[in-house]
């Protein structure tokens, strides 16, 4: 008789995730997931076990990053060119990146009634944000499960910012093509819009586009186009354009997603998607090192005994923060000095 997790269900070896996982069940798809989002110490291990039999079939899909300005859209979007890409034959797996959901519930009870047509569709998949206290954590568990997904069999991963300031630097560093969804405003479309958002861009589209708005959006995409023209791309062989869509009345999204195959077409024609995916690689690495320092660092027991009392020296000033530091190295084993 198979052992039984606490909670009725069969406990899962490596070889039983990695099988469910290539055959396409979801049910065993979800429990991988929140393997990999665990952080138990022997969670960690078997989600890392299970992460490497799985690589030969993960890196194959099209890794679409989608960012959005409040009221942009970007739900009724994600969900009418998901139903669009899943009705020519594609596999969508949606995934949100979200640092404030440990903290407001986030996306947790929001995505699939969001994105309601999706979340319903046999080849749709929509997998909330992980709960983390830090980016860096969710940025790793999103990672994480997008290479679960790929050896699913999901051909398309869109990942969709749903928190703000560094998210979308985050999520561009881990997708392959990164779309910006913007409104058009009251003639002050380029405010507010943060400067370094439109220059990881690889397309901005400007959403709800018809009706009364259209002569607006498209008034919009003018100045965006103008804007961009004096930036330097970051593609030598791809210049981002700007279109109007309308997600609500799905106009213009076929001619978006001809616009992101194109682009990996020319991009893997000059080098830049193998490049590109090999610099995923290494951030995600980088990420890695970074949390699993962090976490070594909270669960050391001679660093969780004194942090309270250095956090209080540094906060009142009878310790340097560098000092504090040292103090705290040296107590890892980490090459820091005790001050004498």
């Amino acid at each position: 008789m198979s052992n039984r997790a606490p909670h009725g269900r069969a406990t899962l070896k490596a070889a039983d995730y990695v099988a469910g996982v290539r055959a396409g069940d979801r049910a065993v798809l979800a429990r991988a997931i929140t393997l990999v989002e665990s952080t138990k110490p022997e969670h960690r291990a078997l989600a890392q076990q299970v992460l490497q039999e799985l690589l030969p079939e993960t890196g194959k899909a099209i890794r679409l990053g989608i960012t959005g300005v409040p009221g942009v859209g970007k739900s009724t979007t994600i969900d009418q060119l998901g139903i669009n890409l899943v009705e020519a034959g594609h596999k969508v797996a949606v995934l949100a990146v979200d640092p404030t959901s440990k903290r407001t519930g986030g996306s947790i009870l929001g995505d699939k009634t969001r994105m309601t047509r999706l979340s319903q569709a046999a080849n749709g998949f929509i997998r909330p944000s992980p709960t983390s206290g830090t980016l860096g954590g969710v940025a790793r568990k999103t990672r994480e499960t997008m290479a679960l997904v790929e050896a699913a069999g999901f051909d398309v991963v869109i990942v969709e910012t749903v928190g703000v300031g560094q998210s979308e630097t985050t999520v561009a560093d881990m997708v392959d093509f990164f779309l910006v969804l913007l409104l058009a405003g009251g003639g002050d479309d380029l405010q507010g819009i943060k400067k370094g958002i439109i220059e990881i861009a690889d397309m901005i589209a400007i959403n709800k586009a018809d009706g009364d708005n259209i002569v607006r959006a498209q008034a919009a995409a003018s100045e965006y186009r103008g804007a961009l023209s004096i930036l330097t791309p970051a593609s030598a062989t791809w210049k981002p354009p700007v279109v109007t869509i309308s997600g609500q009345t799905n106009i213009g999204l076929d001619a978006l997603w001809a616009k992101i195959v194109e682009h990996r077409e020319v991009t893997t024609r000059s080098g830049e998607f193998a490049e590109r995916r090999r610099a995923q690689a290494l951030s995600w690495m980088q990420d890695l090192i970074e949390e699993r320092l962090m976490s070594a660092l909270r669960e050391n027991p001679a660093v969780a005994a004194a942090l309270p009392g250095i956090e209080a020296d540094v906060r009142d000033g009878r310790l340097l923060p560098t000092l504090a530091v040292e103090r705290i190295l040296a107590m890892m084993g980490l090459g820091g000095r005790e001050p004498a």
